[in-house]
């Protein structure tokens, strides 16, 4: 049995991180609010091979909270046994850019499908977007086969 207690960034090439990065699950994204309790928000996201790209409106309040306090957690999950999760922290830059980002066009792509992804970012217009590029700094994956949690260690 191997637990998680490699968290290194070559764990982003293993065969079930890269499944769940190309996968259409949101991805689930932990930050910290305001007044310093956590927040959990499931989100569309594009990898890029280094980064975890989000799009969303400028004014939607995790911006602002990402911009306060950049630390993140995100995690990607199957929820079928054997499970399989990808978990990352590492921190978020926010960019407000003036119109719909391209990884926001190819999220919507791998989720919606081509043809409702165009009429969904049609549908957006020119409209602003702010992007957050959330950079790896740790990384574990747990397949339930191979790598458990290390509650589950003997």
């Amino acid at each position: 049995m191997t637990t998680t207690t490699d968290d290194g960034l070559d764990l982003l090439n293993d065969p079930v991180a890269q499944q769940l990065l190309v996968s259409r699950q949101p991805a689930r994204v932990a930050y910290t609010w305001h007044d310093g309790t956590p927040r959990v928000v499931p989100v569309w996201f594009h990898w890029d091979g280094t980064q975890i790209v989000v799009g969303t409106p400028p004014a939607a309040p995790k911006v602002r909270a990402l911009q306060e306090h950049p630390s993140v957690s995100v995690t990607i999950d199957e929820a079928d046994w054997p499970y399989k999760v990808l978990l990352v922290r590492g921190h978020a830059e926010v960019t407000v850019h003036d119109r719909v980002t391209e990884e926001y066009v190819a999220a919507a792509e791998r989720y919606m499908g081509p043809e409702a992804a165009a009429q969904w970012v049609a549908g957006l217009g020119e409209a602003p977007m702010a992007r957050i590029a959330i950079t790896p700094e740790q990384v574990r994956v747990l397949d339930f086969v191979t790598r458990f949690p290390s509650a589950l260690d003997s």
